[in-house]
């Protein structure tokens, strides 16, 4: 098994696009290819499970313990015969000033490989300086080839290759000419999910043909061999607590935030899950529970609101005791309206607030939530990591509404509060994780499992 650590000297270098490339060359070479992705990112795994053929899944030192990082890899990664782990932002970035939680940190503790993505864009001599510092910055981290993007022609290539040549040690595994047709559209939170787009797989061939000509994937791949081997871990049987539990789950172009490692563990523990289409679908699916994600409602406000009826069965459902959980996306889908721009909508109504989408970000990054006596999934104690990335905000809200969590760090709700609850339904604007030992997986099933023993309690008295 074969394992590459894909990083830059920054963001917006063109990880994504090269990860994307690598992940599809490799796979029509007859390989195994499996991706993973530092830190909280729901959009960039879609786009690697499209084009690796299987899911990609998330890395992240906030929301996970270093022993849960170490199993979750090495489950995944024993299946496959190559893996790329792709980073976020620069080599050495993160919030820890001392690195701790960077993505040098996590290829150190992997043991991988590092492959620089230098944007090549507007230099060639000052290559050399930059790539020597990196190596340098910390020893420890083997940077072991370089990938040139964004190259602006022939000559351009030619000179940066003489320079790292001449002042490093780093081989250059590729050179990948500027070429507007490879970037993928992006948005106001970024790259656009590949959820939503159709023609995603043909962009992704189209990157994978540009790479595989450009790089030495042979090389790369003799580089990737230097990984240490990895062991799959002794599973331990879950006990299927959610055996028999049917739960409906909104996946379509406008919801698609979802962890891997979330739907799996639901899967594990033994839960049937419904998708749901909130755009199509004219009713809800009888279950036992609804979760709805985090995407992009903003950007369906029409056809979502033209959803009555299926609006009007998740509203019924919820009031009639059906646990709803929702994030972000979710809760704006489960508010009174979104607005955007000159565009408004009718949505749910579950929530007595008004959705109104913003040009600026109103909750950016990691977050903290103290549970609160209200909150239905969480017992009070330390504090929950999560993170959020929204432009929108609640409006018209009443004084006297029943909060899950208070707000640490972060935005949520009203800088203060996250997580609405009524009855049972939880929705904040805030993401976790579902799975670990203060996932909302374990308690949102307990919430299911009594929802469905008291509607067949109620069928069998009728």
């Amino acid at each position: 098994m074969a394992s590459l650590y894909i990083s830059a000297a920054h963001k917006s270098s063109g990880k994504t696009t090269v990860t994307l490339g690598l992940c599809r060359a490799l796979k029509e070479r007859g390989l195994r290819v499996q991706a993973f992705k530092k830190g909280p990112d729901y959009i960039d795994p879609i786009w690697h499970g499209l084009a690796a053929g299987r899911p990609s899944y998330n890395l992240d030192f906030r929301m996970m313990e270093r022993k849960e990082i170490d199993a979750l890899y090495a489950r995944h990664a024993a299946s496959a015969d190559v893996c790329l782990v792709e980073g976020n932002k620069g080599l050495y970035d993160g919030m820890d000033l001392e690195g701790s939680d960077s993505n040098a940190a996590l290829a150190r503790q992997l043991g991988l490989p590092v492959i620089l993505v230098l944007d090549s864009g507007g230099i060639t001599r000052g290559a050399a300086p930059l790539l020597l510092g990196y190596q340098a910055f910390d020893p420890a981290i083997n940077i072991a080839g370089v990938i040139l993007n964004k190259v602006a022609g022939a000559r351009h290539e030619q000179k940066l290759r003489q320079v790292i040549e001449r002042y490093t040690d780093l081989p250059v595994l590729g050179a990948i000419q500027r070429d507007a047709r490879l970037a993928i559209e992006e948005r106001h939170l970024g790259l656009v999910p590949g959820n939503e787009s159709a023609e995603a797989d043909r962009h992704i061939a189209e990157i994978a043909q540009a790479v595989a000509a450009q790089v030495d994937l042979d090389a790369l791949l003799r580089l990737a061999a230097q990984a240490p081997a990895i062991q799959a871990p002794a599973t331990t049987p879950v006990r299927p607590a959610g055996g028999g539990l049917r739960i409906a789950i909104a996946r379509d172009r406008a919801f698609g935030f979802y962890y891997q490692e979330d739907l799996d563990c639901l899967r594990d523990h033994g839960v049937e899950l419904l998708p749901v289409d909130c755009l199509h679908d004219g009713r809800l699916p009888e279950a036992d529970g609804l979760i709805v994600g985090g995407g992009f409602p903003e950007s369906f406000i029409a056809e979502l609101s033209a959803n009555h009826a299926l609006r009007r069965a998740i509203l019924a459902a919820a009031e009639a005791g059906l646990p709803v959980y929702a994030e972000c996306g979710g809760l704006m889908y489960l508010s009174r309206s979104i607005a955007w721009n000159d565009r408004r909508g009718e949505m749910v109504g579950l929530i007595p607030g008004d959705t109104v989408m913003g040009s600026r970000p109103v909750g950016r990054g990691y977050a903290s939530l103290r549970p609160t006596a209200q909150a239905p999934l969480d017992a009070p104690g330390e504090a929950i990591p999560a993170h959020e990335f929204h432009h929108s905000h609640l409006e018209n809200l009443p004084d006297d509404l029943a909060y899950a969590y208070e707000v640490a760090r972060g935005h949520g709700i009203d800088g203060q509060h996250d997580g609405y609850v009524h009855k049972n339904l939880l929705a904040a604007y805030c993401h976790r994780r579902g799975a670990g030992p203060r996932g909302w997986i374990a308690p949102f099933l307990a919430k299911a499992r009594a929802y469905a023993e008291q509607r067949n309690a109620a069928r069998i008295a009728a």
